[in-house]
């Protein structure tokens, strides 16, 4: 199983702190992603568009982040990471969601702007940032973990840019549930961290 990867990519980091928690070893191809590599014939044809991560496991290649912890998660984790039962499974889903959006938008984008130079509107960012990381901060003062009161891969994805969400320019001072949960999701067995955490 081999892991197309950007070690400063938190959609990246997803995918390696998933499989480290279910223990699936990962064969790690790092990207050139200043030299271009992304851009070039060979990567497109396992990503068209041209992003990072991509999974190569037995003929397949996925492209997406979120795609990949619910593949990982159906084909070598425990259930209760991906639930089967509709309820549970629309539960995580919809924390899946969020993070290609809202947080993707948010947090992530803010880092993109102000610690990689990217000309994306900051202000714009951490104002999305400062939504979605009060709604969560709500959320997690209920609730110590996000979907069917367990780990599942909703956290997972949601996790990481949010984490960085200081890289940003965004100060979690303020959102104490939060960091709270944070501090649980490192001390799972396996948790495995990034540059920046």
């Amino acid at each position: 199983m081999r892991l197309h990867d950007l070690t400063l990519s938190g959609n990246c980091y997803k995918v390696r702190l998933f499989a480290a928690l279910i223990g699936q070893p990962l064969t790690l191809k790092p990207v050139d992603f200043l030299g271009g590599e992304q851009r070039q014939p060979a990567f497109l044809a396992l990503n068209p568009f041209g992003q990072m991560p991509v999974l190569e496991d037995e003929g397949r290649v996925l492209r997406d982040s979120q795609a990949i912890l619910v593949y990982l998660a159906r084909k070598h984790g425990d259930p209760a990471w991906l639930p089967e039962d509709a309820g549970g499974l629309a539960e995580v889903m919809q924390w899946l969601s969020t993070a290609a959006n809202e947080v993707q938008h948010g947090p992530a984008d803010a880092r993109l702007a102000l610690k990689f130079g990217l000309p994306i509107d900051l202000a714009a960012a951490q104002a999305t940032a400062a939504h979605v990381l009060g709604l969560l901060d709500a959320h997690l003062q209920r609730h110590d973990w996000l979907a069917c009161g367990r780990p599942t891969v909703a956290d997972c994805a949601v996790y990481p840019y949010c984490a960085l969400a200081g890289e940003g320019g965004i100060d979690l001072a303020p959102y104490p549930a939060l960091r709270a949960w944070f501090d649980r999701l490192r001390a799972l067995p396996g948790y495995v961290s990034m540059p920046g955490l």
